[in-house]
């Protein structure tokens, strides 16, 4: 297909147009890949509405959860957002920390980081900050996190070991996640596999359901649970662009799933000196 790095560019161009693009769009299409779909329905997202902290000009309908509502974030938390977008769920996440914690956004996108950042001055948060970065290497210090989010991001990182592993330096000892993620359970089609529109849609980059918890297991983290799990059906309009007639009725009786799952991992009390926790 294509390279590490030739896929992160491909993310980083189709979420920097995502960055000018409103809620509408996004809502229509695969984790805002692209207006694709002629069903008037969110494919993946959740509704945020009803939660404290909600900020309509941060929601960009790009989600496939929602990881804050799951995170036990308490007062004074310190809390990272891996793939901030425009800061939804850092806001929501603000909301539960209060003005005693700190929340920082990561995200790869300068078109995002900007919207964010303009989004935070405007609320007038001084304990939100959106950082440039990539998550598998992340401009964050070790040991320095509560809690850890994130909402239909990881599926888009080539090298998912690296943002697990990342995850559990930048946590506190006993500090947990909480991870909306898009997940498989069979094999895609070889031609939606291999659709670069489908990986910046977060489908093609999924992968197996018992491979992503085995990731989070072999970082050593423990008390992993699947907080959530709801199917997501992608529309035949929107298949049609990859797969023949003949192969989406293949692709719907081959008993393949495509997942929304939230789950929740906590770093232990002391672990191997080599993941530099101890």
């Amino acid at each position: 297909m294509t390279t590490d790095s030739e896929l992160k560019e491909l993310v980083r161009q189709k979420y920097s147009e995502i960055a000018l693009q409103d809620k509408e769009t996004n809502a229509a299409s695969c984790c805002g890949a692209g207006g694709c779909s002629t069903e008037v329905y969110n494919i993946m997202s959740d509704d945020y509405t009803k939660l404290e902290g909600y900020n309509p000009d941060a929601d960009l309908g790009l989600g496939c959860g929602l990881p804050t509502e799951f995170a036990a974030i308490k007062p004074g938390d310190v809390v990272i957002d891996l793939g901030s977008g425009a800061g939804n769920d850092c806001f929501v996440a603000r909301s539960a920390t209060g003005p005693t914690g700190k929340v920082i956004g990561i995200d790869f996108t300068e078109a995002m980081i900007t919207k964010a950042r303009a989004n935070a001055e405007k609320l007038g948060f001084n304990n939100v900050e959106f950082r440039l970065g990539d998550i598998e290497k992340m401009p964050v210090t070790a040991k320095v996190a509560d809690v850890v989010v994130s909402n239909c991001v990881l599926n888009l990182v080539p090298n998912k070991r690296n943002v697990i592993n990342e995850i559990f330096r930048v946590l506190k000892s006993r500090g947990h996640f909480s991870i909306s993620d898009v997940v498989l359970v069979g094999e895609l089609p070889q031609n939606l596999k291999q659709a670069a529109e489908m990986y910046a849609g977060c489908v093609s980059g999924a992968i197996q359901k018992d491979e992503y918890l085995a990731l989070i297991k072999e970082a050593g983290f423990e008390a992993i649970t699947v907080q959530k799990e709801k199917p997501i059906y992608i529309p035949d309009d929107i298949l049609r662009n990859y797969l023949s007639e003949q192969e989406i009725a293949d692709f719907r009786n081959s008993g393949t799933g495509i997942y929304s799952i939230t789950v929740f991992g906590r770093k232990p009390d002391c672990c191997d000196p080599e993941k530099g926790c101890c």
